[in-house]
């Protein structure tokens, strides 16, 4: 979808998104908090079409079942299977690896429930496919969407996640009683 379409429509719903990042990395990895709601999806293709990237997303497998499946797909769905210890992280790894330009966007969250704390894949695969991440931050309250600079991870997980936390405190979702570190 068109960056102008796609800026237009978020208007409509009272939506701004503010995308700067320049010069945007041939990598990288979209960590979108707080994920709270099914309309987060909606939410994220209208971004994608803003940034006008082509960023992929990951899914739970189920999503990826008939009829739906194609359609998950062709919007550039991966699925991931998470009932199994599949190791997810290295085969992420190795798509980057395989590609020229290559960018995924996932819900660190894992959930549409409240969690208190992240998972680290998308740290990992960030680490080991030596690419920056990017913070997607999807604030309801103020029905805006923001995003960090592009950082990589260093040899200091605690500060990382530190930096990481202090970034996304405070964002509501749709749902604001299950947002990230809300409440805390």
């Amino acid at each position: 979808m068109s960056k102008n379409l796609s800026r237009f429509i978020l208007k409509l719903f009272g939506w701004e998104v503010n995308f700067d990042v320049q010069p945007i990395p041939d990598k990288f990895i979209l960590a979108v908090v707080p994920h709270t709601s099914n309309w987060d999806f909606f939410l994220g293709l209208f971004t994608r079409g803003v940034m006008g990237t082509d960023s992929k997303y990951i899914g739970k497998k189920s999503l990826f079942r008939w009829p739906f499946g194609p359609v998950f797909r062709w919007l550039g769905g991966y699925p991931v299977d998470r009932s199994k210890n599949s190791n997810f992280v290295d085969s992420v790894v190795d798509i980057f690896n395989s590609k020229e330009k290559f960018s995924i966007a996932l819900a660190p969250e894992g959930t549409r429930k409240k969690v208190d704390k992240l998972k680290t894949g998308f740290y990992y695969i960030a680490k080991g496919a030596h690419i920056p991440i990017i913070l997607v931050r999807f604030d309801y309250q103020n029905r805006e969407v923001t995003f960090s600079d592009p950082f990589f991870t260093t040899d200091d997980k605690e500060a990382d996640f530190k930096f990481i936390d202090d970034h996304f405190r405070g964002t509501l979702g749709k749902i604001p009683e299950n947002s990230y570190l809300y409440g805390e």
